[in-house]
């Protein structure tokens, strides 16, 4: 296996007048130009379910809306990254930000989901559950509710060897607490991991 190289990533802009601008990223000339598509395919439709779930979420104007993206790991043919919107609906409280990333697996051209990440019938959701309580204790996480597990489908990112999920404002902490993102090392989970997978690869110290 040739040794994996990082993808460019080029940095556009659309403006929809002086307070309302998105930042996004697009992946440009890969070898293959059918992932390619598909990549930025994904990267443009959650950009724009960001916008759409702003938008639809309050019936007063937008006074201002910012996208943006971070670029969280781009090694060992495992690129990930997060999207970011954050808008203002004028006379609201506060603004609201939400948060989603996309994880591609480039040597199986595919985009990964959580369960993508572990063997099959690995009891991923149990493990990962465990830890975040734990942390959540450890680090006396101020909670809205009990903590019980997180979803199949969880938010997450691969930040080089670390496993990062997170939850939306809201869905486990006050606003103020901002998100809560919990970093779980590969080799903590590399039991169930699968090891052909993008943890599997960013695990190996080779």
């Amino acid at each position: 296996m040739p040794p994996a190289l990082p993808v460019k990533i080029k940095t556009l802009k659309v403006s929809n007048g002086p307070n309302q601008t998105i930042f996004y990223p697009r992946v440009v000339r890969m070898a293959n130009p059918t992932l390619e598509q598909r990549i930025n395919r994904a990267i443009v439709q959650q950009t724009q379910q960001l916008i759409d779930q702003q938008v639809g979420n309050m019936p007063s104007t937008v006074a201002e809306m910012l996208g943006t993206f971070e670029l969280k790991n781009n090694q060992r043919d495992v690129l990930s990254l997060s999207l970011s919107n954050y808008t203002y609906h004028q006379q609201a409280a506060h603004g609201m930000t939400y948060i989603k990333s996309l994880t591609f697996d480039l040597y199986t051209g595919t985009k990964s989901t959580l369960k993508d990440l572990f063997k099959p019938g690995s009891d991923y959701v149990a493990r990962l559950s465990a830890m975040i309580q734990k942390q959540i204790n450890e680090r006396e996480v101020p909670l809205l509710n009990p903590f019980t597990s997180i979803q199949p489908d969880q938010d997450f990112y691969i930040a080089d060897k670390t496993l990062v999920i997170y939850f939306q404002l809201y869905d486990l902490t006050p606003y103020v607490y901002g998100f809560p993102m919990f970093p779980i090392s590969v080799y903590d989970i590399q039991d169930i991991i699968k090891e052909d997978g993008p943890l599997g690869r960013l695990a190996q110290n080779n």
